[in-house]
């Protein structure tokens, strides 16, 4: 069902790994107006179920890239790093930006794709300071600097991950995660917000 824009739900009590609502501020094209323009930039044609994505349609080509851009960060993980802490990258920066929307779906694949189910939680619940271990704690603190400060991100904190095990191709996946969705976080949060669902 589509989201109006007096949606009147209360927003999430707590961030979660459960399924959340978005409601936009602005009015998304209708689902019957999008254009094949649209459908291709929107590059999966299920996305136009979506109120956040027919709403970033009405500049297709934009959207276009900024969904390959996401793919290739989440999916191609023929090298790098694995899945799980790419998910884990996403969900420290929605955690520590407050995006409760962008936090319950990027923990869920994170929980999912680790077996970690309690640590997400953790992280979830106690905050981006709480301990899971060296590893994760590493992604997580490269994480939130960059979300943070993009700019305090530096050498301690590569050689933090380095010693917690990650190469070269892992730790600029740790920097693709979280810098795409320090960005993806301020765009959900500024069109929109999140709701009960």
């Amino acid at each position: 069902m589509s989201a109006t824009l007096n949606d009147v739900r209360p927003h999430p009590e707590h961030f979660t790994r459960a399924e959340v609502g978005w409601t936009p501020h602005l009015a998304p094209l209708a689902e019957d107006d999008l254009t094949q323009r649209h459908l291709d930039g929107l590059v999966d044609a299920a996305r136009a179920k979506s109120d956040y994505f027919r709403l970033l349609a009405r500049d297709p080509e934009v959207l276009r890239a900024r969904t390959l851009v996401d793919k290739d960060i989440f999916y191609n993980t023929a090298e790098g790093l694995p899945r799980a802490e790419r998910e884990l990258s996403a969900t420290a920066a929605s955690r520590r930006n407050g995006c409760v929307f962008c936090a319950s779906v990027h923990s869920r694949f994170a929980a999912h794709h680790s077996k970690r189910t309690e640590d997400v939680d953790r992280l979830l619940e106690e905050g981006v300071s709480t301990p899971l271990d060296e590893r994760w704690d590493a992604v997580v603190a490269a994480s939130v600097a960059l979300t943070d400060t993009p700019s305090v991100f530096g050498e301690a904190d590569v050689q933090r991950l380095r010693a917690a095990g990650l190469d070269d191709l892992e730790i600029a996946d740790v920097v693709h995660g979280a810098a795409f969705f320090n960005w993806a976080n301020r765009l959900m949060l500024s069109l929109g917000r999140a709701v009960a669902p």
